[in-house]
């Protein structure tokens, strides 16, 4: 079976009921053509059984199926790490780590620090993809109002800009988020110059900061946001926005500001690949074995 052919729930649970089926399923992934070095690139190396290492012939390099990714020096067996992925694929409403702690029969910090590397795959995957044609941008606010009831801009709750093609028929495209410091003109510019490819037509609201789009080579269309005069009025993305807020709201809780980006990469991540649902298991795998993992200091400092 290809390692991107669509598999069933039936289908996984047999074919990976081992470490030996995860592990030969990882290097067919990562050397689809066979073996190659990442040290000098050479093709000839011997299997080291008993250690699940594979030695280069040329130069001696010594590699496994899972260094370089998200899963490398684990303690965690393959056949976990393949069940999380599976998991979180193919659970719509996001999975948590309270529930995968059960699941795994794992600690809960191993549980969340897994699923927050599952989400680094996530999020570097969407990192290179470029908005392009026509975009609705707007700013977004997640958490609950102020004490004084004050919600939106102004407030302190967690500010993303939102960013989202559409088809030549209008119907959405491609999504980007990102968790910014603030909503002033450079941060708005900032956001575009990296996420929007120059020239492309961006529709958003009249708050003066998305004025910077003009002065930077984009076709900017700005209009006041009048939901009674005209509903079409960036209608799909305030309707992912609101979608966004349900998935964290209904899976997450009490997020921090500082982890938060992480779980926007992850609904973007399945945005992005709605209409992949049979293979994203093997999609998200394969996100997993390209992209390096982040060590736990770092999200706990």
């Amino acid at each position: 079976m290809s390692t991107q052919a669509p598999i069933s729930f039936f289908e996984f649970t047999k074919r990976f009921n081992s470490e030996e089926a995860c592990r030969e399923h990882l290097f067919a992934l990562r050397w689809p053509d066979g073996f190659i070095c990442p040290k000098c690139g050479n093709d000839a190396y011997y299997k080291i059984e008993k250690r699940h290492l594979y030695q280069c012939k040329a130069c001696k390099h010594q590699t496994t199926v899972t260094a370089g990714t998200i899963m490398d020096k684990t303690h965690i067996k393959l056949e976990k790490w393949f069940w999380a992925i599976y998991l979180v694929s193919t659970d719509k409403r996001g999975h948590s780590a309270k529930a995968l702690e059960r699941e795994l029969n794992i600690g809960y910090k191993s549980a969340w620090y897994l699923l927050q590397r599952i989400r680094t795959a996530m999020m570097q995957q969407e990192y290179n993809q470029i908005l392009s044609g026509i975009a609705e941008v707007d700013d977004a606010f997640f958490g609950a109002a102020d004490d004084n009831g004050k919600r939106g801009r102004g407030t302190g709750k967690t500010q993303v800009v939102v960013g989202l093609t559409l088809t030549e028929k209008e119907n959405p495209g491609y999504l980007k988020m990102e968790v910014v410091k603030d909503l002033t003109s450079d941060t708005v510019a900032a956001f575009a110059e990296a996420n929007i490819e120059s020239g492309s037509t961006i529709s958003t609201d009249a708050y003066r900061s998305f004025n910077q789009f003009k002065r930077n080579g984009y076709d900017h269309r700005p209009k006041v946001f009048n939901p009674k005069e005209d509903k079409e009025h960036l209608k799909w993305l305030h309707t992912i926005v609101s979608n966004a807020k349900a998935f964290i709201n209904g899976t997450f809780h009490g997020l921090d500001e500082k982890h938060f980006h992480f779980y926007l990469a992850e609904f973007c991540y399945r945005f992005n690949r709605r209409f992949q649902q049979d293979s994203i298991f093997n999609k998200l795998l394969a996100s997993c074995s390209q992209a390096s993992k982040i060590p736990f200091a770092e999200l706990t400092a």
